[in-house]
């Protein structure tokens, strides 16, 4: 079927939406940051920015609306895919490569900084894989909670209670180390 002048289908709505990225450069930071805190290493985090990119732009070419706040659903999907990725590797041998990846997002560096990253690291990859993601979501995406409930889409108190649980495990492992 040839199509007129002035009529756009489908295929051109994609093609636009290809040329216009849909992530702006804050929001492809946000989205780098959280796949690295989620345990992503550096090598994929390219490959995990162009995943949230091309959920974006498929749920665009299925017609859905875009997200109320395109920068708060990236980060979620971010979180989504380290999950995936975390549960996919073994922890230990991401760890570096987070650290790796924390230090070279401006983060002040030294040896204090860097045996608290460390710590902190080996926390997180300590936690149930809900807990950590509500972590970095809520402390490093600075989600609100209501914002972390509806993208995960459980109530308020759960993400509460996920926060408390995690923040307290994460507290007694760093007294527990002696770190602070």
């Amino acid at each position: 079927m040839l199509r007129g002048r002035g009529r756009r289908g489908q295929g051109d709505a994609v093609r636009d939406a290809v040329r216009d990225d849909p992530l702006d450069a804050a929001q492809e930071r946000r989205v780098r940051a959280v796949l690295a805190l989620g345990g992503v290493p550096q090598t994929d985090l390219l490959d995990g920015v162009q995943q949230v990119r091309l959920r974006l732009l498929e749920r665009a070419a299925r017609g859905h609306e875009a997200p109320r706040d395109v920068s708060a659903w990236a980060a979620v999907v971010a979180s989504n895919l380290a999950m995936d990725w975390h549960r996919a590797r073994s922890r230990q041998d991401r760890l570096g490569e987070r650290l790796a990846a924390l230090r070279q997002a401006d983060q002040p560096s030294g040896e204090d900084t860097s045996v608290l990253s460390l710590a902190v690291a080996q926390g997180l990859d300590g936690l149930p894989d809900t807990q950590r993601q509500v972590v970095v979501l809520r402390f490093y995406a600075d989600l609100p909670v209501r914002a972390i409930a509806e993208e995960l889409g459980v109530p308020e108190g759960t993400v509460k209670s996920r926060l408390h649980t995690a923040v307290r495990a994460l507290r007694a492992r760093l007294h527990e180390d002696e770190v602070v």
